[in-house]
């Protein structure tokens, strides 16, 4: 298997109130070779990703919990805009701020054609926003926000590995600079220190030298062993 899947390794959860629209985009995502999962709320959408609302706590705040129903990855979410409870915005808002499904791609339907709706979803984070009903050349649009998302999640832990091998060896490096700095300084002191006092030495040691050969020469000079008399030898 590829880094990258194929349209039929793609997921597709779709979301929406009613019946008749969750059939024919069910029709369509099928027809293009998609796997789909259908659901009738943004709630239970929330429930299949794993997610419920922590309503103690924070009614804004999404929980992890284990979903053993979800047995595939979902690649993009298409969902109504007008639906009862949580709207198709709610549900977008919602992904967006999570930190696990925020890669999601997520598609918005309306069968109202609202300026001012489709732009407050685009700037929040919404890839496309379609008019019902919704066309097969519509879903044609989708497969690239899921390579786009695919390719991205398969770059993002080859990313965090170099990063984090890079700071590693930046760790490393600079130990290794501060140990090689810091033992150096006593030797190189020493070093100063000891060209000083070797010739001083030296001067001493040659000067005694100098002292007991004076001394040797002295004590060995004929004029001092065999003292001479005028006109006569010591026998």
């Amino acid at each position: 298997m590829g880094s990258i899947a194929t349209e039929s390794q793609f997921h597709v959860l779709a979301v929406d109130d009613s019946l008749i629209d969750r059939k024919l985009i069910e029709r369509l995502l099928k027809t293009s070779s998609y796997q789909v999962t259908t659901v009738d709320s943004g709630s239970k959408a929330l429930e299949f990703l794993g997610f419920h609302e922590d309503h103690q706590n924070n009614p804004n705040q999404l929980s992890v919990s284990p979903n053993n129903h979800q047995e595939m990855e979902v690649n993009l979410i298409i969902t109504d805009y007008c639906m009862p409870g949580m709207t198709g915005y709610d549900l977008l808002k919602k992904i967006k701020e999570s930190s696990s499904l925020r890669n999601i791609p997520v598609v918005i339907m309306s069968s109202e054609n609202v300026p001012s709706r489709i732009r407050r979803c685009l700037e929040e984070g919404a890839e496309e926003f379609f008019l019902k009903p919704v066309q097969l050349s519509d879903v044609s649009r989708l497969r690239p926000h899921m390579m786009k998302a695919k390719y991205k999640d398969h770059q993002e832990p080859q990313k965090q590995q170099v990063e984090e091998k890079s700071e590693v060896e930046m760790i490393i490096q600079s130990q290794r600079q501060e140990e090689d700095e810091s033992p150096q300084e006593q030797p190189r002191q020493e070093e100063d220190e000891s060209p000083q006092e070797q010739p001083q030495q030296q001067q001493q040691a040659q000067g005694s030298n100098n002292n007991k050969r004076k001394a040797l020469e002295e004590g060995l000079s004929p004029d001092r062993t065999r003292p001479r008399y005028s006109g006569l030898t010591v026998v």
